[in-house]
């Protein structure tokens, strides 16, 4: 029982530190999610953003021997934003999603986990403890499940009773048994709504994510998007709040617990235009402590320059002109050109054929045959 008490230390120490939800699991293999993350790569529907083998993502001991107990930890973040600025014809403004409001959300997870951490180790020092979030090795999704911090959802996030699906996880894997919780029961039921609210229909089936589908995945990589997707991006910079938006789960949830979360108006909801030209060391000033900004400038621009065709946004003609006869990125070019067609139609023809004669990048050309 001294192991019960000790949990019942950690979970107190936890509320102190602030961290919202605490859950126990045993460090067995995960079995089931080792035959979906096969099948997930057979399906070729992985996102290459995953760290490590299957073999290590699934099986806690390969990543610290003689792990016996993985704690679960979730965080709330605001759904809502206050003094949200209008996004108005000349002024456009696109759009971070929530998980990237607020400081890099890593960081805030890494601090909680580390004050955990040695709040255990003081107690117990000959065990060992190994601490991620999001980029570690195993799923954030398939521990906090186990530790019955929520169910998994059909839109891929865990759903909290208290927070809904607005929460980071981040998990602790330790040398010490403690005494494992139940986990909930799936309350999704015949629900569908994130399935059928999916942009690009990239959930495949509840629960089952084809990343490369994923607008949250798409904003983020760093190469011209692929047509059929560029219309579904609407003006989000990074990332997608559709399937949490749409759950009732998430209805009325909204919490501000922490104030490093808070969003900073200007940052998640900036003017599109000024962001085509903003540099590297005003764009890290500005945005480098959001989680957000992880890829750099140029997938944030590119999406702006999409969102601003979206917009139909004429006062950009200027600024998408002169990106794409002058930026040195073809990306940058490519997608300018596809913009200034999608605000200027027919009207556009003369810059681009001028494009034409002066691009020597096959990526850019190939944009600008299809254009002309």
């Amino acid at each position: 029982m001294a192991n019960a008490q000790f949990k019942k230390e950690i979970i107190a120490y936890s509320k102190h530190i602030g961290i919202d939800k605490i859950g126990f699991a045993s460090a067995d293999p995960f079995t089931s999610l080792k035959n979906r993350l096969q099948q997930q790569q057979q399906l070729g529907y992985e996102s290459g953003f995953e760290k490590g083998t299957i073999q290590e993502r699934t099986e806690p001991t390969m990543l610290l021997p003689e792990a016996k107990t993985i704690i679960s930890i979730a965080l709330a973040y605001p759904s809502k934003m206050k003094n949200s600025p209008k996004s108005v014809k000349g002024d456009r403004r696109g759009l971070f999603c929530r998980a990237s409001w607020g400081e890099d959300y890593h960081h805030i997870l890494r601090r909680k986990l580390a004050a955990l951490e040695d709040f255990i180790m003081e107690r117990m020092p000959s065990e060992k403890c190994l601490s991620m979030v999001d980029t570690g090795e195993l799923s954030d999704r398939a521990v906090a499940e186990r530790a019955g911090i929520g169910w998994s959802g059909k839109n891929c996030a865990i759903i909290t009773p208290e927070f809904g699906s607005y929460v980071y996880l981040g998990e602790m894997i330790t040398t010490i048994a403690l005494p494992p919780d139940t986990p909930i029961e799936d309350q999704c039921g015949s629900c569908n709504k994130c399935v059928e609210a999916c942009p690009t229909n990239a959930l495949v089936q509840g629960g089952q994510l084809d990343s490369n589908k994923c607008i949250a995945f798409l904003t983020q990589t760093k190469e011209m998007l692929p047509e059929q997707f560029r219309k579904k991006i609407g003006n989000r910079l990074y990332g997608c709040d559709t399937c949490q938006v749409v759950c009732p789960e998430n209805k009325g949830k909204d919490f501000h617990h922490h104030e490093e979360m808070e969003p900073d108006p200007e940052k998640v909801k900036p003017r599109l235009i000024p962001l085509l030209t903003i540099g590297n060391k005003e764009f890290k000033e500005k945005f480098g402590k959001l989680s957000g900004s992880w890829r750099g400038k140029k997938p944030i621009q590119r999406n702006a320059i999409i969102a601003l065709a979206h917009f139909k946004e004429k006062e950009a003609i200027p600024v998408l002109q002169e990106l794409l006869l002058k930026d040195p990125r073809p990306v940058i070019r490519g997608t300018a050109a596809w913009a200034i067609h999608e605000i200027d139609g027919d009207s556009s023809k003369q810059v681009l054929k001028e494009a034409k004669e002066r691009e020597k990048d096959t990526i850019v050309l190939d944009e600008l045959e299809k254009l002309l």
